[in-house]
């Protein structure tokens, strides 16, 4: 697809008209209006100015409910390219589940080499290959803006992961890249790890369900990175010996706060493993996910008595595991001792005729990865940890304690145990 961007034209900093800026270009172009945009831009220009001056985020999500036959495709970006070249006020881009392929990748890629203003996209779950992972990557290299990219969902395979590595070799610029569920391969992976030994500005990545058997191999990339705070590993298919290396990587005592192993299959001895190197040889890791790995009391037992020594680690989540009657006692003492606050674990105990019992609660790392709730915070700390961990200590801890406002006539801490 031909596209230019023209550098003759008016890009005014301040917020109005942005509709009026969406018809006149569809119309300039020859291009079929989409509702869905047109709507977006009406609702923009009638907020406060103060609302935007600051940044403002571009929500154009192809599953929202209101306009759930108008997702954008090529030629909607084709347009909206434009409108964001000659609006420098908005800061981030939401295009999340549409029908975007390489070309639209192509174009927002051109507007990224101009753009100098957004600092936050996503593109996750929309039909971007290889090709398209091309684009954005060696945009990213001369871009110096975008802090946040999210392509979690596109099928980019090993050659866009290898793209992406290369562009991380040259940017110094973004601080979070998703690229799980993105059928990445062993190549990839250990590309992206070995680049960091020398990126210092990536904080979280997230090679979430890669097509991966071994992961002895990125641990050993990772031992000298002093950057990297989230590591989010999960479906992976992870066993013991995968679960070991991490340990090993634990015992190095990198700066590494955040470790999501959810949905493998660590089981009990990859847990003992880990228990052991967070006992005693790490004081850095703030939240650790072993959430459905098939662990059974022995495992989870090790990782009760890890947490009585080790005091850093304040968010844990074991939801989805075979708990026993002495591992579902090791975890109520630790909720009634608070040293597990209700808020940073996805359990809770019960009592019946005597005995404990554990409860899910909907927290976690990220709870709203592919979906957002119809009601209530979006952006609740207790269901997305990750958002809140990996901001300034002070600013995170103090986020989720102000939602522990427990309510602690409901929690029988007379129970006997």
């Amino acid at each position: 697809m031909d596209f230019t961007l023209d550098q003759g034209e008016t890009r005014p900093s301040s917020p109005g008209r942005l509709m009026d800026f969406y018809l006149q270009t569809c119309a300039d172009m020859k291009k079929e209006r989409n509702p869905y945009i047109e709507e977006v831009t009406r609702q923009t220009d009638h907020l406060p100015p103060g609302t935007m001056y600051g940044g403002f985020t571009l929500t154009l999500n192809g599953n929202t409910r209101l306009f759930p036959n108008h997702k954008l495709t090529d030629d909607d970006i084709a347009v909206l390219v434009h409108v964001l070249h000659r609006n420098t006020y908005i800061t981030g881009v939401n295009l999340q589940y549409n029908n975007l392929t390489n070309c639209a990748a192509e174009m927002i890629g051109k507007l990224l080499l101009e753009s100098s203003s957004i600092t936050d996209l996503n593109l996750m779950c929309n039909d971007i290959g290889s090709h398209g992972a091309k684009w954005l990557s060696k945009a990213l290299q001369f871009n110096r803006s975008v802090k946040n990219l999210r392509m979690n969902g596109n099928k980019i395979g090993n050659t866009g992961g290898m793209h992406f590595a290369t562009m991380l070799q040259l940017n110094r610029t973004l601080e979070s890249l998703d690229l799980g569920d993105c059928d990445l391969e062993t190549q990839s992976l250990i590309a992206l790890a070995t680049v960091l030994h020398h990126n210092k500005t990536l904080r979280a990545i997230d090679v979430g369900r890669p097509i991966i058997h071994t992961i002895q191999q990125i641990c050993d990339k990772l031992v000298l990175n002093h950057s990297l705070r989230l590591l989010d590993l999960h479906c992976n298919q992870i066993s013991s010996d995968g679960a070991k290396s991490l340990a090993e990587l634990l015992k190095r005592n990198t700066p590494l706060k955040i470790l999501d192993l959810a949905a493998n299959r660590i089981e009990d001895d990859g847990l003992v493993f880990i228990s052991d190197a967070l006992r005693y040889r790490n004081d850095q890791l703030l939240a650790l996910s072993v959430a459905r790995n098939n662990i059974s009391g022995i495992g989870l037992m090790a990782l009760a008595n890890a947490l009585k020594s080790n005091n850093t680690l304040t968010n844990v989540y074991v939801w989805g595991n075979n708990f026993d009657e002495s591992a579902s006692i090791d975890f109520a003492n630790l909720i009634k001792a608070g040293r597990l606050k209700p808020k940073r674990t996805d359990i809770s105990p019960y009592w019946i005729d005597g005995r404990v019992y554990l409860s899910e609660l909907a927290h976690g790392l990220q709870m709203y990865y592919y979906w957002t709730p119809l009601y209530g915070d979006r952006d609740e700390a207790a269901c997305n940890a990750n958002t809140y961990l990996l901001k300034e200590p002070n600013t995170s801890i103090s986020q989720i304690d102000i939602e522990e406002s427990i309510d602690t006539s409901s929690f029988e801490g007379d129970q006997p145990f």
